[in-house]
């Protein structure tokens, strides 16, 4: 006989997403966490190489990162622990032929960017080739996020108020079923009033299978690659090199070199691996930005991150069906807007408004909302 549980709220994905919410949400009531995999955040959050910045993204993302910051400073609500960021600076380089690209970032984020001559570029990142960029800015409160630290305090404080984290749970059914959502994994059914799709690449599939319209997720593959600086250089220190149309992106890493080609190839849901294509592109604009010569790949990988069609990420009941949460859509910046993003999406969840230093940033609930989405399917 299949074991059947009931909660208050079922959290479909156990992602950065999902977990946070989750986390933000137990011990209000009984919460459960399912994870498709043997293990949390074995897809994008696994595989993040994460940047907090405020140069990053639309405008609801960037706020949402503001909003975050205290946390990642260890300060505020939700008991965040310390050394979460690690301080790195962000550089955006621009060729002669790219000024007027430069020129919009420049006027979107104001103060929070310093413009830079090419020799200064070339002072911060050493290995940029000369002649290649002729002018860039700089954002020196960007910083590497401790991407597990912060999944890990998260999961922390979800089991120690009470919720229950079951992996290896891949939801096969969703339906409802009169006041109550039922959904089945392989090795036991659950039912609650409330389910709340934080299932990242997988959130159409998601709410198709529960027969709520789907909203054109659309999972894009990003490649990242690890290699070696030249002999005798230690870049640690340098600051994270991101072309300004995001061409390609550069940071050091522990010793190493990580290089993005920085793409975006449309995929289906899936456990994503790098393709050669995508790896050579990814050597040939690096060898040319940079005095790079790269004969050796140390690991190589993919991710995938999912974008809404505006851009925006959504976090609000679906119109079309009582108790089914949407929260989805963070596209790259899903690790440096969490801890903002699961405040306002479990304020939602229980009826109540934005807290108050996400919305005096400019962040409605009607922004996050699926109903701002035109019907996909």
């Amino acid at each position: 006989m299949t074991a059947h549980q009931h909660y208050d709220i079922i959290v479909i994905g156990a992602g950065m997403a999902g977990a946070s919410v989750a986390a933000e949400l137990a011990g209000t009531g009984r919460v459960a966490l399912l994870e498709r995999e043997n293990h949390p955040g074995y897809h994008t959050t696994g595989r993040s190489a994460a940047l907090y910045t405020q140069a990053y993204g639309p405008p609801v993302i960037r706020a949402l990162s503001r909003a975050s910051h205290t946390f990642f400073l260890g300060q505020g609500p939700g008991n965040p622990p310390t050394g979460l960021l690690r301080p790195r600076g962000a550089l955006f380089v621009a060729r002669a032929d790219q000024a007027d690209k430069l020129d919009a970032m420049r006027s979107a984020l104001g103060s929070v960017v310093e413009p830079q001559t090419a020799e200064q570029l070339r002072t911060r990142s050493p290995l940029l080739r000369d002649g290649y960029a002729s002018a860039g800015l700089f954002d020196n409160s960007a910083a590497d996020i401790e991407v597990h630290g912060l999944h890990q305090h998260y999961l922390r404080h979800f089991r120690a108020d009470g919720g229950s984290l079951i992996t290896k749970a891949e939801v096969t059914g969703l339906s409802r079923i009169g006041a109550d959502w039922q959904v089945e994994t392989p090795d036991q059914i659950l039912h609650a009033p409330i389910v709340v799709n934080a299932a990242g690449a997988w959130a159409d599939v998601i709410a198709g299978m529960a027969g709520v319209a789907t909203k054109g997720l659309r999972p894009l593959r990003r490649t990242a690659l690890l290699v070696d600086p030249p002999a005798g250089i230690v870049p640690d220190a340098w600051p994270m090199v991101v072309d300004v149309e995001e061409q390609f992106y550069l940071k050091p890493d522990a010793g190493k070199l990580l290089i993005s080609p920085a793409d975006e190839t449309l995929s289906e849901p899936c456990d994503a691996q790098p393709e050669e294509l995508d790896i050579a592109i990814c050597v040939d604009r690096i060898q040319t930005a940079f005095d790079l010569q790269i004969r050796r790949i140390d690991h190589k990988w993919a991710g995938l991150r999912s974008f809404l069609p505006d851009g925006d990420p959504v976090a609000g009941y679906a119109p079309d069906a009582p108790g089914f949460f949407w929260l989805a859509g963070q596209g790259g910046y899903g690790i440096q807007s969490a801890p903002a993003m699961a405040r306002s999406a479990a304020a939602l969840v229980r009826g109540n408004d934005l807290p108050g230093d996400v919305a005096d940033l400019g962040v409605t609930a009607a922004a996050l909302s699926p109903a701002r989405l035109r019907i996909a399917a």
